[in-house]
């Protein structure tokens, strides 16, 4: 197969180093104040308080003195892509393809991630460029990386490439990626319950949440993400402060009055915190917004979107205006999934955890992304089938885990599709013989006999 590789995402017939970017709380967290460092967050640990963001400096933990770093990408449930990645591109055992986790601190602003990755991406490439068949086909003379991103972390990448990061980029796939937001990041604010990342959802996620700049960079902004008791369309975004309800500024005063250096004036301080956390996080979404791929040396064809349709998931949030904040009402009615019902709208649909007006880049065409659902789980696969429903961030989180999903990356990578490869066209389509997805003759699942 290595000599039929091709394009961008390929020098020499090698596939280049991977680079798996995962989302939201799925790298474990480690104290390295201790003389020992200790674990203070993974799959069978989560200490809120430790972990938890400083309100006069959010660099730093509330517990001090701490030192809290990213330890490692958490094995469930990038641990089968990655081992399929590297199975599936080495031509051969003794040459093996690059596939590199990428750990950071999820809790931190994305800008800062970025850097990290940009970072690692030059670490990730040295190390490359030293790999005897790498060298021989000389690999250093114009090195790449290919990125993966699993839900934020493609909107790491999309920063990266925004800060003019293209040029060591050859090809990136995103999975279940919140390009436009997730109405989950403003459940989970608000009250701690909400399918995001690893681990079942927990009420004491919520005074955490709300001192983690990166939650509020996934905020939705997409229209009618906001209507009124009537369903009437009220507002597309929820980066102004007076879409919250008053319990995320009083959260935030007590954190002030219990922890913080100036306790008086508490409550402006905390409107002021909570204004400054959403205008950072507004201004990386039009940093996004603005990103063009063409500027940057990419084309849509060297971006794999993979979004997840066919579950019930959270489209819009009733909202009740209160003067400068505002009461949500938070019910099933808006968990819908029309993507198949005779006379709906398709488009209200989604991952069970990213609907897919959440999930549709700007920088990218509907006719390019392709769609995936439950259903595409394999026979051999039942127990990711029954996790999809209601575990793990259901669908969403197991993403990475469907057999599909790695034969789509790998398809586009080496620039040649794999056997057993398909996909689904944007429910936004009119036309769906307008699909144009970036992995050449991929087959469309509708038409599969």
């Amino acid at each position: 197969m290595a000599a039929r590789r091709a394009g961008r995402g390929v020098h020499g017939g090698l596939v280049h180093p991977v680079i798996v970017v995962p989302g939201i709380t799925a790298s474990s967290l480690r104290d390295e104040y201790q003389v020992d460092p200790e674990l203070v967050w993974s799959l069978v640990r989560k200490d809120y308080e430790r972990v938890t963001l400083h309100p006069d400096d959010r660099r730093y933990e509330l517990r001090e003195p701490a030192r809290v770093r990213a330890d490692q990408v958490l094995g469930l449930p990038y641990r089968e892509l990655i081992r399929e990645l590297r199975h599936d591109l080495s031509p051969r055992e003794d040459q093996p393809t690059p596939v590199f986790p990428f750990a950071y601190d999820w809790r931190q602003p994305l800008a800062r991630s970025e850097t990290q990755l940009a970072e690692f991406v030059d670490e990730v490439i040295g190390r490359t460029a030293l790999l005897p068949h790498y060298h021989k086909v000389g690999y250093a003379d114009d090195p790449r990386v290919n990125l993966v991103g699993h839900s934020m972390g493609g909107l790491v990448i999309a920063g990266l490439l925004a800060r003019g990061g293209g040029a060591q980029v050859g090809k990136v796939a995103s999975l279940g990626s919140p390009f436009r937001g997730s109405l989950e990041a403003v459940v989970k604010i608000t009250t701690g319950l909400a399918e995001l990342g690893p681990g079942l959802p927990s009420s004491r996620d919520r005074e955490a949440a709300r001192l983690t700049p990166a939650l509020y960079h996934l905020a939705p902004k997409f229209r009618g993400c906001l209507i009124d008791e009537a369903e009437r369309v009220v507002g597309s975004s929820f980066f102004d402060p007076g879409r919250w309800q008053r319990s995320v500024v009083a959260t935030l005063a007590e954190f002030i009055r219990r922890h913080g250096l100036e306790p008086t004036g508490r409550r402006e301080q905390a409107q002021a915190l909570l204004e400054a956390l959403l205008d950072e996080a507004a201004r990386h979404r039009r940093r996004l917004e603005r990103l063009d791929l063409g500027a940057v040396g990419l084309a849509a064809e060297d971006w794999l979107c993979v979004v997840g349709v066919g579950r019930a998931t959270r489209v819009r949030v009733r909202i009740r205006e209160r003067g400068d904040s505002a009461e949500l009402h938070l019910t099933q009615r808006d968990q819908l999934d029309e993507w198949r019902v005779a006379g709906g709208d398709a488009v209200l649909t989604g991952d069970g955890t990213v609907p897919y007006r959440g999930a549709e880049p700007q920088f990218l065409p509907a006719e390019s992304l392709v769609c995936v659902a439950p259903e595409d789980f394999g026979s051999w696969e039942l127990g990711d089938r029954l996790l999809a429903a209601d575990f793990l961030g259901g669908f969403h989180g197991l993403l990475p885990k469907m057999n599909l999903v790695h034969r789509l990356v790998a398809s586009h990578f080496e620039g040649v599709r794999r056997r057993g490869c398909w996909g689904r066209p944007s429910p936004a389509l009119a036309d769906p013989e307008a699909w144009t997805p970036p992995i050449a003759g991929l087959e469309r699942e509708d038409a599969r006999g």
